[in-house]
């Protein structure tokens, strides 16, 4: 049986999770805070990770090409090698090129600190570029690679919110708002999986919130 640790409010968590509910791999969720993590599972005491029969992985995306090499029945990469490399690909671009620059502005976006007129500026302009690059990538037909539900929309349905969010709170504009984002993600929020996964990340939120107020 796999074990996922970490906390619900993490979007990489949810990626991972959402990808085991979509495949339908039995497994079971371990609570774990930043600072409470296994180190032989996690080396860096990042979440999320994985205990698995074999022992412990970190790094979410190499979460889920174990999932799916392990678990390969109800696939989330297409059969053609071409076609995974795109998904491959697209996953890449949301993490990498998306979600990791939009990171330099959630301490400000969501955590009540203060992020340097600077770095919002820099980041503006790499996001803009970035989005255009994902934009010549992404085919929302009706899913992020084309017809068929894959780990890129794992990916992009924890990360694409985030994205939005930031970029409207920092600069009064949702920086995706020029790609069809809102219909894809409500489109998405029709699965059950998704609705599990936003419904636990809700519960998960307030249960931090509680323990962030218990310790202040």
């Amino acid at each position: 049986m796999i074990t996922l640790c970490g906390f619900a409010v993490s979007n990489y968590y949810n990626k991972v999770k959402l990808a085991l509910l979509e495949k339908g791999v039995p497994f079971t969720e371990e609570l774990a805070w930043l600072g409470e993590t296994d180190p032989e599972a996690s080396p860096l005491g990042k979440v999320p990770y994985l205990k698995t029969p074999q022992g412990g992985l970190s790094e979410s995306t190499v979460m889920l090409e174990y999932i799916e090499a392990a678990h390969p029945e109800h696939p989330l990469l297409p059969a053609d090698p071409f076609e995974a490399a795109k998904v491959r690909e697209l996953l890449r671009y949301l993490e990498l090129h998306l979600e990791l620059v939009a990171r330099n502005l959630y301490p400000e976006a969501f955590f009540g600190g203060k992020v340097s007129d600077n770095t919002k500026e820099k980041t503006r302009q790499q996001l803009e570029k970035n989005i255009a690059a994902f934009a010549r990538l992404a085919r929302f037909s009706p899913f992020i690679a084309g017809s068929e539900f894959t780990l890129a929309d794992c990916a992009a349905a924890v990360h694409l919110p985030l994205i939005s969010a930031a970029t409207k709170i920092i600069y009064g504009q949702d920086l995706l708002a020029a790609l069809p984002v809102r219909d894809y993600l409500k489109r998405l929020g029709e699965r059950p999986t998704v609705q599990k996964v936003n419904a636990d990340r809700k519960a998960n939120n307030e249960l931090m919130m509680a323990r962030t107020r218990a310790q202040a």
